[in-house]
């Protein structure tokens, strides 16, 4: 089928689907084809992404569309077990991956972690690795990263891997909305095209989450197992109720440094973030344990391998060869110029973190752009404050960027406090 004719495909599946109709995998593939080769235009790609939002897909086109968004793609082929770990994200200040790769490399398993810029939290997982390293590499560098240290933490986006996906994350991002079936097929996309076939999905389910119900839950990790099954991946859906970011910092500096401190077993880590990379890491060694038959308990050796510092060692190659400083530390980090604490504007007990809120404010103070720019948190959940305790501090390179979030925060509070 030539260009034109495929154009008229898409054109007509687009105009099916806005009216709540199933299409074909000839539908979808064509669709897929014509968004990857930005042949579509940007209204039309919204047109797409807004059907699927407002009707869904059933099962059958789920498996078809990531079949199809793979196939528009590059693939990376890597032989035995291959590991990965996914965050559907939404949660800010939860760098775990960064902390969770290095585990499993040093366990002795393949991980070649392709990660997301930020699309609604003020950094991604590629956002924060940037700071300590190169994220853009080809397919072909890729390869030799992951044959020589184990595994890697890069930009999916550069690899041409599930090209239309990264269209329609761009078509996304200024709305930062995801509707349920595009980010699983965005996750399965990118995972089948990678050579994944163990891997845990981190599913946070809260308030201001991107799925707020156990229910919504459920029925996302049924997806997941189903299309999981279909490219014959061993998958566990782990889905945890979350108040709150794990870690300390919000914005790519921040987070960096949270990693390292975890890494390094700082005596200031936040212990959050620790037990929840453990934990996630444990179960992705179970999986792979037991493809093997192998008789060890997965937590205790992520727990192991974290204290010994032997994922410290391991995170340091992986840095090492994308071509960062391996040697960096969390001390030898630079925040941003202008600092400004934020006070309780009364006395209570914090019941609970706006992760809306948070994500807003972030990006208002520069997040991701500004790799500097961020929040640190100087208080938890169920801590009391006095209105003399900081709750956090905003940390921008722009002045002007600091006042905003400054005045912004007083009417979109973070921490609510009774």
């Amino acid at each position: 089928m030539n260009n034109k004719q495929q154009h008229l495909v898409a054109l007509g599946a687009i105009q099916k689907k806005l009216k709540g109709r199933t299409l074909s995998y000839r539908e979808i593939y064509a669709v897929m084809d014509q968004i990857a080769s930005e042949r579509l235009g940007d209204i039309l790609t919204t047109y797409f992404a807004a059907a699927g939002f407002s009707e869904g897909f059933s099962p059958l086109e789920l498996y078809h569309l990531t079949k199809a968004m793979v196939e528009t793609g590059e693939k990376l082929d890597f032989p035995g077990i291959v590991a990965d770990k996914h965050s559907i994200g939404g949660i800010a200040g939860t760098r775990a991956t960064m902390i969770i790769v290095p585990i499993i490399v040093a366990a002795g398993f393949t991980i070649p972690k392709t990660s997301s810029r930020a699309i609604t939290s003020p950094a991604g997982t590629a956002d924060v690795m940037e700071v300590l390293a190169n994220v853009n590499f080809s397919p072909e560098q890729v390869t030799k990263i992951v044959r020589d240290v184990g595994g890697c933490i890069i930009w999916g986006g550069h690899l041409g891997i599930a090209p239309a996906d990264d269209v329609i994350i761009r078509i996304e991002e200024p709305l930062s909305f995801e509707s349920y079936d595009k980010f699983i097929v965005s996750i399965m996309a990118k995972k089948v095209a990678t050579s994944t076939n163990h891997l845990v999905i981190d599913l946070p389910v809260g308030a201001s989450m991107k799925i707020k119900s156990e229910k919504d839950a459920l029925i996302v990790k049924r997806k997941f197992e189903e299309l999981a099954e279909r490219f014959g991946i061993k998958v566990f859906v782990d889905i945890n109720h979350t108040q709150e970011p794990a870690g300390n910092g919000v914005g790519p500096t921040l987070e960096a440094i949270d990693v390292l401190k975890v890494l390094g077993q700082d005596a200031s880590r936040p212990l959050e973030l620790e037990k929840r990379s453990i934990r996630l890491a444990g179960i992705l060694l179970d999986l792979c344990y037991k493809t093997q038959r192998i008789k060890k308990d997965g937590t205790k050796e992520a727990q192991t391998l974290l204290e010994s510092g032997k994922a410290l060692e391991t995170f340091r190659k992986i840095i090492e060869a994308q071509y960062g400083d391996p040697n960096v530390t969390w001390k030898s980090l630079k925040t941003a110029e202008h600092q400004k604490k934020i006070f309780a504007d009364k006395s209570g007990t914090i019941i609970r973190i706006n992760n809306y809120h948070l994500n807003a404010v972030a990006k208002i103070l520069g997040a991701p752009k500004d790799q500097k720019a961020g929040i640190e948190f100087l208080a938890k959940r169920s801590d009391y404050m006095s209105d003399k305790r900081p709750l956090m501090t905003f940390h921008s390179s722009s002045e002007q960027r600091l006042s905003e979030a400054i005045d912004t925060v007083k009417s979109f509070p973070i921490f609510i406090i009774q």
